[in-house]
């Protein structure tokens, strides 16, 4: 069975470069420096717009920090899964906790509920998880599509053990895809330890801002920061690579 490829995202242009390279599917995020926030509906529409033929996930996560939301948050996180759903993507990215490290059932099944036919991953929070083997039970129980891991580890290579012993669990019921740290020179790797049938990546390099006029004083963020004038944009060639290099 050949691979899927998951191009983790911020912008319509990512979109492009993934669907240029080859890609089967984005994961359309804001905030990458925070681990993907929900994007504006405006992002959404303008991806879907443009794009052709890749589909199109949109995560759904209102802030950074953990995994464990109060009653506003959840109202939030299921309006936009059902405005997302409306817009015409085709799957959405969920995940939610309980503060002993379970799966939150209760806030899974509402936003199942809103995302109706479209397909469902449940993003890296499963890393957060006090007992994966116990999670990935529940998430099966409860008709997700896929599970996003690295294995709960730095990356999917060194996590690729735990992995691999998901993907087997999981045979048939949900897709274990791994994700996390995955570049040209480990992909092949991460493959071959895990028995994955689709990987998720990144393929960020750094690109000059067009600005010309630029005040070096002041920041828009806090103290951790990336340089005013410096973006990260998605590179069709470095998605190829991954592609090429995974060998299926």
């Amino acid at each position: 069975m050949s691979l899927k490829y998951e191009i983790c995202i911020d912008s319509t242009a990512g979109a492009l470069a993934a669907e240029q390279a080859g890609a089967d599917r984005v994961e359309l995020c804001s905030a990458l420096f925070d681990g993907g926030l929900t994007p504006t509906l405006g992002t959404v529409e303008a991806t879907l717009a443009a794009v052709s033929s890749i589909r199109v996930h949109v995560i759904i996560r209102p802030r950074g920090g953990d995994f464990i939301y109060d009653e506003h948050e959840i109202a939030a996180m299921e309006r936009d899964v059902a405005t997302i759903r409306d817009a015409g993507a085709q799957g959405v990215v969920i995940g939610a906790l309980t503060p002993s490290g379970e799966v939150d059932t209760e806030v899974a099944r509402r936003l199942i509920g809103a995302a109706g036919d479209l397909s469902v991953t449940f993003h890296r929070a499963f890393d957060m998880t006090a007992d994966p083997f116990a999670a990935l039970e529940t998430l099966a129980g409860l008709g997700v599509d896929r599970v996003l891991t690295s294995g709960q580890d730095t990356t999917a290579l060194e996590g690729a053990p735990l992995i691999a012993s998901l993907v087997e669990r999981a045979g048939d019921r949900l897709v274990v895809m791994p994700g996390g740290g995955i570049t040209p020179r480990n992909v092949g790797r991460v493959v071959e330890a895990t028995g994955a049938r689709e990987i998720h990546f990144a393929a960020l390099v750094d690109a000059p801002s067009p600005a010309t006029h630029r005040n070096p004083h002041p920041f828009m963020g806090g103290e951790l920061r990336r340089p005013e004038y410096a973006r990260q944009v998605t590179s069709p060639g470095l998605v190829s690579e991954v592609i090429t290099a995974a060998g299926a």
